[in-house]
């Protein structure tokens, strides 16, 4: 078969080529560029209502501002958030379907020994947004006012009580069982199928306790509707200075957070990967997204692709040696 170039003069021919080298080169930035050219759809595997929905929104909302086309939150909740993950990982690496991912995700990797997807095969991290602290709340009507009185409790009565989580694998999940290795206590996992059916039944009194996001939670505890009895960051929450650290009050070394992140299909092009990046540090790095979030317990996070793919990579490494020492299972 004759090549396109036979008959090409020799400095033409190279020339021709590195032209279409270069072309090859600049088509995906130029993609980049036009992207998006119609709407995109972030899947948020969890329940609406929960801080993962909540940010989701934000994030869409200065998404569509800043990129022109609509970005659409589509919740898929259920099975520890493995129904709308496997979703993401079944869709077409274009750009135009994202998922919300949490510290649930990482968690994940080791839990289940079977799962439709493999998170960093399949996904290509985009970027983090931001992390929360959690708090450890109890229904009103406990008999407990602090940590002390609840550790003491428990202890009594092992297995007499109950918390609640959003589901298995989930931070409020985790930090149930890291906890209970920690303080010594056994105590009921109650899985929901997402965090407002959890907070509800807690708010209610049917389930005695449940770690939940401050900026969630501190309304109700304000409230007295809940009981708060420590926050598990390293350091008191500004939201809720008067709360001491489980660490202090009671469980030295205890720390749990939450934190959220965008990902793509794996094949996703890399410029689009890139501009994303971008874009979701400008929008969690304004002056006035920062003010709102730190005033209600949660953290903004920046990180190049680079160092958001470590940060998840180390993520799953610590999870998995919680989940080992845990004993924790997908259906506790």
């Amino acid at each position: 078969m004759n090549s396109p170039l036979a008959g090409t003069p020799p400095r033409r021919a190279l020339a021709q080529c590195l032209l279409g080298l270069a072309l090859l080169a600049v088509a995906p930035w130029a993609a980049a560029q036009d992207y998006p050219s119609h709407p995109v759809r972030i899947i948020v595997p969890f329940a609406a209502g929960g801080p993962a929905d909540v940010y989701a929104r934000i994030l869409a909302r200065g998404l569509q501002e800043s990129l022109g086309q609509p970005f659409i939150i589509d919740n898929r909740p259920g099975a520890g958030s493995l129904i709308g993950t496997d979703a993401v990982a079944k869709s077409a690496p274009d750009g135009y379907t994202l998922l919300l991912m949490s510290n649930t995700h990482t968690v994940n990797e080791s839990l289940f020994a079977t799962k439709p997807y493999v998170l960093l095969r399949d996904f290509a991290p985009i970027a983090p947004i931001n992390a929360s602290e959690l708090v450890l709340v109890t229904r009103s009507t406990l008999p407990v006012n602090n940590l002390g009185e609840l550790l003491k409790l428990a202890r009594a009565k092992p297995g007499s009580l109950s918390y609640a989580s959003s589901g298995p694998g989930t931070p409020y999940h985790m930090a149930g069982e890291l906890f209970k290795v920690m303080a010594g206590v056994s105590i009921v996992h109650i899985p929901y199928r997402g965090s407002s059916g959890a907070r509800t039944d807690v708010l209610g009194g049917q389930v005695d306790m449940m770690f939940d996001a401050v900026p969630t939670m501190s309304e109700h505890i304000r409230g007295g509707k809940v009981k708060a009895m420590g926050t598990t960051g390293t350091a008191r929450s500004a939201v809720m200075p008067d709360v001491p650290t489980i660490a202090e009050a009671g469980v030295p070394k205890y720390e749990a957070t939450i934190w959220l992140g965008l990902m793509a299909p794996k094949a996703t092009p890399a410029a689009i990967v890139a501009r994303l990046n971008t874009e979701v540090s400008r929008l969690v790095t304004r002056p006035e997204t920062a003010r709102a979030w730190t005033a209600q317990g949660a953290t903004p996070m920046v990180m190049s692709v680079a160092d958001f793919t470590r940060y998840v990579e180390a993520d799953i490494a610590k999870w998995a040696r919680i989940v080992k020492i845990s004993g924790a299972k997908p259906e506790q």
